[in-house]
This record gives structure tokens, C-alpha cells and sequence, in this order.
């Protein structure tokens, strides 16, 4: 009996299982291939080489006028496909037409816009939202967060896999350490109902739960932000609760921003940028904020310096002399 070899996309989702790839970069990668093999009227990727490639690419930039973010997501996941999975080596791709990355200022409330927003957003929204600004944490750093992850008496927040799959630890603000205590007091009821209920443990790391396969049902792994409703995990298939959808919150602020009249584009990211340029503002190091932020380049933090009109560009205006 000969065993069917899997089909193409199977095999895809396979090499990044196993390489321990988020679901939503799985995702991402299999719609990106999909858009590939339909761009050359379903030719598997074989026969292409990498002048197809670099056409499909170009063609992004030029005429789907793709983002610079974008077309290199495209191409991460063409690399994937044919280095990890084919098996193929690419030479360098050197003719391909770069979508120009722009260089945006990032948006950014001041105190009085940040107290309005707050104000017009309650409870686990609220919340939540406070954190992100507090922190400095992205929106999925924060639903993704674990109880185990936060230190009430050293007042800190261990961020797990964070963007680049790297840990770090972000501060906790001391004025929600009661809020939070209490929020958790509640969570931890939910997480007795589900144990009471014998729900399936909450997903785990992929490592520790071959190692350790209960350690989704201990209270230390549970959702700090748990959704309210059971949903089907959508690689194991299994019935279990999972965090809280990070849109909820989205929608939330987005909302609030309307209703407290800021004339900005509002979203969660903001009250990240605004953590960045208010700590800036009280004269901390970028080389601090870019830990907690946990950038890669510090380069990459000193775009907050621009928005504060500070270095090279902090010129007093000949009108105000």
C-alpha cells in the first residue's frame, strides 16, 4: 500500500507546525502561497523559479501598490515555501521593485486627551486599556497575558514571546495593582467553574505541554483576560476557553476615541506610542524605553524623539522670541 504524499499547502502547514509558527502567521503564509500558485495560473512552485518570484513580487509594489510590511511578508513566505519545504535554494532576489516603507510619526495623545479617552471606556476595557498605556505592552501581549506573568510585589509584568518571539519585563503601574488583584479575583472564579466543569486546560506552549501536559490546568497558566464564551481550537480541534478576541477591545477604543471628540487616529497601539513619548517627556533614557518596549534597534525607539521635537530638531521658533 503506497502512502498518498500530502498536497502542497498540507505540507506547509506541517513544516510550520512543527517549527512552532503562530496560527496567524500560518495563516498568513498559506494565503500568500495560495495568491503565488493562482498568480501563475495554478503551476506549482516547482517549475517557478526565482525570476517568478521576483515578478510576483514587483507586481505587488507596482500594481497592487502594496505595502513595504507587506510585500516582505509575501516574500518571507515564498522563502518558506521553497527553502523549507521544497527544499529549494533561491539565489538572491536583486531585481525585485521594493515598496517604499514611508516614514510615519507615530500618533500620540497628551495627558488631557489620554484622561478623556479613559473616561469614556469601563470596566475590563478600561482596564485593559490602562494596562496597554501603562505598560507599554501591545494589544496581543496583553490578551495573551498569563496570571503567572505578573509580580505584584516587584510591580513588574513578564511579556512572553513578544514580537521576534523574545521575553522581557514591563513595569506594572503601582495605581493598578488593587484593580488588577481584584480583577483577578474574579478570573480565578471562571478558572474554578472550568476545573469544576473538567473543561480541557488552556492552551499551552507547544514545549511544555509534551513536557508537562497538565500545566494548562494549574491557575498559573490561565488567561489573565479569558473570553467569556468556550471556542474551538483551530489546529487541535479541541473545545476549550481561550482569551479574551483581541477586536472586542479594539472596538472599544475606537469607540471611545469618538465620543471623548479626539481629533487623532486612535487605536490600541497609540496608548503604546503615548507610554513611549510621556516617559521621553519625564526625561527616562531610550535605551530604557526601548527595553520595555522591546525593540530590537534602538533606532527603532528614536522615532519618539521626533515626535517630541527634541535632539537636532528642538528649535525655538524665531515668532516666540
Amino acid at each position: 500500500m503506497t502512502i498518498q504524499k500530502p498536497k502542497l499547502l498540507d505540507q506547509v502547514r506541517n513544516a510550520m507546525r512543527i517549527a512552532h509558527y503562530s496560527y496567524r502567521t500560518e495563516q498568513s503564509y498559506i494565503g500568500w502561497i495560495k495568491r503565488y500558485i493562482f498568480f501563475y495560473n495554478k503551476t506549482h512552485p516547482q517549475e517557478l523559479n526565482h525570476t517568478h518570484i521576483e515578478a510576483f513580487l514587483t507586481h505587488l509594489a507596482v500594481v497592487d501598490k502594496v505595502s513595504a510590511s507587506t510585500q516582505n511578508q509575501a516574500l518571507s513566505a515564498l522563502l518558506f515555501l521553497y527553502q523549507k519545504v521544497l527544499n529549494i535554494d533561491l539565489p538572491f532576489l536583486d531585481d525585485i521593485t521594493r515598496a517604499k516603507r514611508p516614514k510615519h510619526i507615530p500618533t500620540v495623545l497628551n495627558h488631557s486627551e489620554i484622561k478623556q479617552l479613559f473616561l469614556q471606556l469601563d470596566g475590563l476595557h478600561l482596564l485593559m486599556a490602562k494596562l496597554i498605556y501603562g505598560s507599554g505592552m501591545r494589544l496581543m501581549e496583553c490578551v495573551r497575558l498569563r496570571v503567572k506573568d505578573i509580580d505584584f510585589e516587584r510591580k513588574e509584568i513578564t511579556i512572553r514571546e513578544g514580537k521576534g518571539s523574545k521575553d522581557r519585563i514591563t513595569l506594572l503601574p503601582h495605581s493598578l495593582i488593587e484593580p488588577m488583584q481584584q480583577h483577578l479575583a474574579k478570573v480565578k472564579k471562571q478558572y474554578e467553574h472550568d476545573k469544576h466543569n473538567q473543561l480541557p486546560a488552556v492552551e499551552i506552549p507547544f514545549a511544555l505541554a509534551k513536557k508537562k501536559p497538565n500545566a494548562g490546568k494549574e491557575w498559573a497558566w490561565y488567561w489573565v483576560f479569558p473570553s467569556k464564551s468556550l471556542s474551538t481550537d483551530p489546529i487541535s480541534g479541541i473545545v476549550r476557553r481561550h482569551h479574551t478576541h483581541e477586536q472586542a477591545l479594539q472596538r472599544a477604543i475606537k469607540k471611545a476615541s469618538l465620543a471623548a471628540n479626539i481629533a487623532k487616529p486612535v487605536s490600541t497601539h497609540t496608548l503604546r506610542h503615548s507610554f513611549a513619548t510621556h516617559l521621553l517627556q519625564s526625561g527616562y533614557d531610550i535605551r530604557t524605553i526601548q527595553e520595555l518596549l522591546g525593540h530590537s534597534d534602538v533606532n527603532t525607539t528614536m522615532i519618539y524623539t521626533h515626535v517630541l521635537n527634541t535632539g537636532g530638531r528642538g528649535v525655538l521658533s524665531p515668532l516666540d522670541k
